[in-house]
């Protein structure tokens, strides 16, 4: 649902400017490097959020 108003609000021209401004500051090669960061901390960030969930059950069990 955000996704829609998001893309609503940026146009296709504004992505592409965004994203050669991003491959001018960082450089193609340290593009996958960070994309690569970026998803080691979604992943952590996930991980964190089901250990809490699983924590939170087993409290409820108790």
């Amino acid at each position: 649902m955000m996704n829609g108003i998001i893309l609503g609000v940026i146009g296709p021209w504004q992505v592409v400017i965004i994203l050669a401004i991003v491959v001018l500051l960082f450089g193609g090669k340290k593009i996958p490097e960070l994309m690569r960061g970026v998803g080691k901390g979604i992943k952590e960030f996930k991980d964190g959020l089901s250990e809490d969930e699983d924590t939170k059950e087993n409290d409820e069990k108790k």
